[in-house]
């Protein structure tokens, strides 16, 4: 296979070549989603966000895809009254910024860093490339997009049927991935009232009364800088 020579960063179009050759020469290696994800250059580039950092705004270019490492990152959009809505908090091993492979030519939402986060940086070509060529990552970035659409489907059934206090209890099973491990207890990393209330979309006063209900009921712990979910609280969401 002729393989193209390397170019400059900041010429032509990147392309990931180099990456996929790499990991696909040597017949005994298959291709791997998770070492061409970690691997910069080629179309890569790996941020180091601090708490707060922008990694883009609404309105720029959409001209990237982000995959998340380590930390997690708040999707938000602004109306033009100016008024902010949280529309995801994204963890590691998501994506975001993918509109831009549909055709999407403007951010439609900001993306901040909530922590100290590890962000690669995939520029469109590079991440185009990478699709077409590598059935592993085309599968990968499949079941991404099938979570995140089923997520969004499950958000706005919750915005229309279910009360602000049956949403803060699925915002805070969801923040401690409530089904995806077997503990009795799960904790959710330090996160502010008013970032809740912004999710579950109502007053950060409602917020703090619910939680201090929860607390009352044993259905919640607070713990140093953690919260502690108890998965009794799945009994607020399935109550009618």
């Amino acid at each position: 296979m002729k393989i193209r020579k390397k170019r400059e960063p900041g010429l032509a179009p990147a392309t990931v070549h180099a990456d996929i050759a790499s990991m696909t020469n040597h017949p005994s290696t298959a291709f791997n989603p998770a070492a061409f994800l970690a691997k910069v250059g080629n179309g890569k580039r790996l941020l180091h966000s601090r708490k707060n950092d922008v990694l883009f705004s609404q309105g720029d270019v959409a001209d990237a895809v982000f995959y998340i490492q380590e930390g997690r990152v708040k999707l938000t959009a602004v109306s033009a009254q100016g008024k902010e809505a949280i529309v995801a908090i994204l963890e590691s091993k998501d994506f975001l910024g993918e509109g831009c492979l549909a055709g999407q030519p403007l951010r439609l939402a900001g993306a901040k860093a909530l922590d100290p986060s590890t962000i690669v940086r995939i520029d469109k070509p590079a991440m185009i490339q990478a699709l077409h060529e590598q059935s592993a990552f085309s599968e990968l970035f499949i079941a991404h997009l099938l979570s995140r659409n089923a997520r969004i489907e499950a958000d706005l059934v919750d915005q229309l049927f279910n009360s602000s206090e049956k949403r803060l209890a699925r915002v805070l099973l969801l923040l401690a991935h409530f089904g995806k491990e077997d503990k009795p207890e799960l904790v959710i990393a330090k996160i502010s009232q008013e970032t809740l209330a912004e999710m579950v979309g109502t007053t950060r006063s409602r917020i703090s009364f619910f939680m201090n209900k929860f607390r009352k009921l044993g259905l919640i712990d607070y713990n140093g800088g953690g919260l502690h979910i108890h998965s009794a609280l799945l009994n607020i969401v399935l109550h009618d």
